[in-house]
């Protein structure tokens, strides 16, 4: 992650997971990321209705320059890369991975705007709807509206592999009959 506020609210995210995939909605305090609010956005998970926007920051809101609730997340793409952000959304919720992106976009004077996009799962509870939440994030100030959002890399973050010493690693992998050298 390139912006400060992906990796603050990613930090704060991993916390609050602890040992699970993703943290319950209900854990996640506006009061405890106030600073990082006006990046962050609630998604619905609802493929049909194109993920809208159940809450939006500010900044966000101000980069696409109206009221985002309701509107569609993958509807800020480019029609010929929506099914690539939707199929980024589907993962992360459905597999409970965060991911990360690089996004352009073209600002009303037709200059290039980077963004970067952070999605975050939230753990799955039964008989309540699934969403998602994130960042989305500029690296240039006073860009006005964008349009034509775009990806230009992504990736998911999977939680790091506990290390474990070499001897321990390949006495998991033998099997069978082993001969241990020693005193006769």
């Amino acid at each position: 992650m390139k912006h400060p506020s992906s990796r603050e609210f990613f930090a704060y995210w991993d916390a609050k997971r602890s040992n699970a995939r993703a943290p319950d909605r209900s854990e996640i305090e506006p009061g405890a990321v106030r600073d990082l609010l006006g990046d962050i956005f609630v998604l619905s998970y609802d493929n049909d209705a194109g993920y809208p926007f159940r809450v939006a920051g500010t900044r966000v809101c101000a980069l696409l320059g109206r009221d985002l609730k309701d509107r569609s997340f993958s509807g800020l793409f480019a029609e010929d890369g929506r099914r690539e952000i939707e199929d980024i959304i589907t993962c992360v919720a459905e597999e409970m991975l965060a991911a990360v992106a690089g996004i352009t976009a073209t600002s009303e004077d037709g200059r290039p705007a980077h963004l970067e996009l952070l999605l975050l799962p939230f753990n799955n509870r039964a008989h309540a709807p699934i969403s998602l939440t994130g960042s989305l994030a500029p690296f240039e100030g006073d860009l006005g509206k964008l349009r034509d959002f775009r990806l230009t890399s992504w990736r998911y973050l999977h939680r790091p592999e506990k290390l474990v010493p070499r001897a321990l690693r390949k006495l998991a992998i033998a099997r069978g009959f082993m001969v241990y050298e020693g005193l006769s």
